[in-house]
């Protein structure tokens, strides 16, 4: 019989006799027939380049950095404890079963969105693969802490996504263009206006001066 007790940021499993299934706890004797161990729940980062296709077959690569770990709840550390616990967070198995889920997530999403809606809707597309990530993670008891997904990147010989953004700066500074004209031409037209005014009132005050005389 011993006494343990996890640190901050652990729990210990306790299986054997007189429990059932698992015990979760941070501190607590340990008797005979059974056994503990310990497990950490501190969050670490994973990134990837994930490479999708829009609905017109054109790839893209999506970088992406997420911070993820255990969700500190009964559930889903229970969760953890049995099907993730007994590997290491940063070795492969772990790694690869988060990559698989963030790789097919963003996969489907994008096969069902053409080019120009991905790009358009950038902000939209990334919120959704978060959504969608953190849905299938919740199975494991994972959770996401933080998620920078970077800019959209074109792949080699598929340069979409330049030209899309050449193709907006081009517009915006037509755009730019027009509101200046717009401008100069109000302007241009006020000025006339005040001058004609100016004009008219020098003539009218001309004019009664003539006849007061």
């Amino acid at each position: 019989m011993r006494y343990m007790i996890a640190k901050p940021s652990e729990y210990l499993i306790v299986t054997g006799s007189g429990i059932s299934d698992i015990k979760l706890v941070k501190k607590g004797w340990i008797w005979p027939m059974q056994s503990a161990r310990s497990f950490d729940i501190s969050p670490m980062n994973y990134s990837f380049d994930v490479q999708a296709m829009s609905i017109e077959k054109l790839p893209f690569t999506l970088p992406a950095v997420f911070t993820i770990g255990p969700r500190d709840d009964p559930e889903s550390l229970k969760r953890y404890a049995k099907l993730i616990a007994s590997h290491d967070m940063s070795g492969h198995h772990v790694t690869d079963l988060i990559k698989g889920v963030v790789e097919g997530e963003t996969r489907v999403l994008a096969a069902g969105m053409s080019m120009e809606e991905v790009f358009k809707g950038t902000k939209t597309f990334k919120q959704e693969v978060f959504d969608k990530v953190q849905l299938e993670l919740d199975q494991f008891g994972l959770h996401i802490y933080n998620a920078n997904i970077k800019q959209l990147v074109d792949i080699k010989g598929y340069e979409y996504f330049s030209y899309l953004g050449q193709k907006t700066q081009q517009e915006a500074a037509n755009q730019a263009k027009i509101d200046v004209s717009e401008a100069k031409y109000k302007g241009d037209t006020g000025a006339k206006v005040r001058e004609g005014l100016t004009l008219q009132n020098k003539a009218k005050v001309e004019a009664e001066t003539l006849n007061r005389n």
